[in-house]
């Protein structure tokens, strides 16, 4: 048995520019972190030749091309599994539609888990690599590249996007005081509304053909480096402008980005003191992060008790083994 735990990522500014139609024609820049909320691929050889897969359903098949669940029929593929084996997939948090980036997580997870059993280390960047395949070129999903990578390495990193399809990572440097000041002061509550992110997605991708929205995310990944340096002097009141300004220009790449009762939750924690907003991810639902200073942090409690907030702090570590046990495996 192999056990995969691997983060979820919440991101701040230039999100939309990993996605190829624009890093074809400029490079494309976001700022993110990994946080301690998690999703686990188990991995389990069976005696038979049977394949079980168990995630919010159940699946038993013969053969790999019938597994109903594409992350996990196009994982088996590239790790070179065919049958005799048991998958399950757990989170932490709702698996669909948070904005966390779970599905490349998970995709990152069960790669991890499957090169494991069958005995082959692969680096960070490979599983990265193999997950972009996965989502994008074999599924088609209107996804960019920066969950994936987040996943696999976690910590806070700049990405830069460039044609060929290239991602080059930075660490964000922080000391262990400014890095648990500066995650002390973000805040992520439900929003109780879930979504199909590929659809706002689809439509944000169409839209960067049209010349305004493309300026538009040129401004944003313009915030990343400023966001970046602000970070590193642990400068609070900076990040939320920055995030803010973020969160207006997202607001109008596509329809659905935000909704009445996004723009109530974000009221109702600036009118108690939250410094900035966005909806993490796609947008339309799922998480909204929130930039509040501690002195704050009491009266948004106070003025957002209706939803339910998840606690996290940044997460270090990347994808990573926390379970292995073969010794009775042939493989």
């Amino acid at each position: 048995m192999v056990i995969v735990k691997t983060p979820l990522r919440i991101s701040f500014v230039g999100g939309g520019s990993d996605m190829k139609d624009f890093y074809k024609k400029r490079n494309g820049g976001v700022v993110c972190t990994a946080i301690d909320k998690s999703v686990y691929a188990i991995v389990k050889e069976r005696f038979d030749d049977m394949i079980y897969i168990n995630y919010s359903q159940k699946e038993c098949v013969e053969d790999r091309a019938l597994i109903q669940h594409d992350l996990v029929r196009e994982a088996m593929k590239i790790a070179g599994v065919e049958k005799g084996i048991e998958i399950t997939t757990l989170a932490d948090i709702p698996s669909e539609g948070s904005g966390l980036g779970s599905s490349s997580s998970i995709t990152v997870a069960l790669l991890h888990a499957l090169y494991a059993y069958q005995n082959e280390l692969v680096t960070a960047e490979q599983l990265a690599m193999d997950a972009c395949r996965i989502e994008i070129d074999v599924l088609g999903k209107p996804i960019g590249r920066q969950d994936q990578y987040a996943a696999a390495y976690g910590g806070v990193n700049k990405f830069i996007f460039s044609s060929g399809d290239k991602t080059e990572r930075i660490p964000v440097a922080m000391d262990r005081a400014a890095r648990r000041k500066f995650s002390s002061s973000l805040l992520l509550y439900y929003t109780g509304i879930t979504r199909k992110a590929d659809n706002i997605l689809s439509r944000q991708k169409k839209n960067l053909l049209d010349e305004n929205k493309f300026e538009a995310m040129i401004k944003m990944v313009d915030l990343v480096d400023p966001f970046t340096a602000a970070m590193k002097k642990n400068d609070i009141k900076t990040c939320g402008d920055l995030l803010l300004k973020n969160w207006e220009l997202k607001k109008n790449m596509a329809n659905g980005i935000s909704n009445n009762e996004i723009n109530d939750m974000c009221q109702k924690a600036g009118n108690a003191g939250a410094l900035a907003w966005k909806i993490a991810g796609a947008g339309g639902g799922g998480f909204l992060l929130l930039v509040v200073p501690r002195e704050n942090q009491n009266s948004v409690f106070e003025a957002l008790k209706g939803f339910r907030e998840l606690p996290f702090m940044m997460e270090e570590n990347g994808s990573k083994i926390i379970f292995d046990d073969r010794s009775y495996s042939s493989k």
